[in-house]
């Protein structure tokens, strides 16, 4: 089955060529060229992914993401693009809601691989049985997969998409250590060396949202030299 991809840049060489190169892996694709414009289709129209650049005329992307977040609905993933020195943009879309993030420049060839990625992860969480749905309870957290919804102590936590199957995958397997390439490869679904760093930036937010003392995490743990954990005692 063909799936659709709306691509939101306002640089429209970088758009088509963007198009060109999802089209040939079979994909449909719509270009739009500022945000106001881009909000719309995403609103009107039935797509699997979105590719948002974050500077864009009439609407900003982080607006945009932000935006579409807050309606609910069906849950759109979310690619953004961003200019390389852009560090705050990357850190307030991805806590907006965005599911990755690339830096300008980037190859495109990673950044199909980024795309197939993701389609491949929203498929396996739509694919989840009915049975594998239940509950997980950790000690004080609880973690709904069918609602896609984590509680501490009884409070509703907000996490983005990323950190919601990260936290899930660890409360799968607790006590197993992850590295940060088995990370990326089981969570995000690619293993590129070098972007260990979006591990370790997941995790951080991850912890200031789920843990009373970060700097002394009770649920997601350090394993020195090695990765990361879900504690098996809680």
């Amino acid at each position: 089955m063909s799936r659709r991809v709306l691509v939101v840049e306002d640089d429209r060489d970088i758009a088509e060529l963007l198009a060109l190169h999802l089209q040939d892996e079979g994909m449909e694709v719509e270009l739009k060229f500022d945000g106001a414009a881009g909000l719309e289709a995403a609103r009107a129209g039935h797509y699997d992914l979105l590719v948002l650049d974050l500077s864009l005329p009439k609407l900003d992307g982080l607006t945009l993401c932000r935006t579409l977040r807050e309606a609910g609905g069906n849950y759109l993933p979310i690619l953004m693009l961003t200019a390389r020195s852009a560090e705050l943009d990357r850190v307030l879309g991805l806590e907006l809601g965005a599911d990755d993030y690339l830096t300008k420049p980037f190859s495109i060839r990673e950044l199909v691989a980024r795309v197939k990625a993701l389609l491949r992860r929203a498929e396996a969480m739509a694919a989840v049985p009915e049975e594998d749905g239940a509950p997980l309870r950790l000690g004080e957290l609880v973690i709904d997969p069918t609602r896609h919804t984590v509680q501490v102590a009884g409070g509703e936590v907000e996490l983005t998409a990323r950190e919601f199957e990260l936290l899930l995958h660890f409360a799968r397997h607790p006590g197993r250590v992850y590295s940060r390439i088995q990370l990326l490869d089981e969570v995000w679904g690619y293993g590129h060396d070098g972007y260990e760093h979006t591990v370790n930036s997941h995790i951080n937010r991850l912890r200031g949202k789920i843990e009373r003392d970060p700097a002394h995490p009770r649920y997601i743990q350090t394993v020195w030299g090695v990765g990361y954990k879900m504690a098996e005692r809680l």
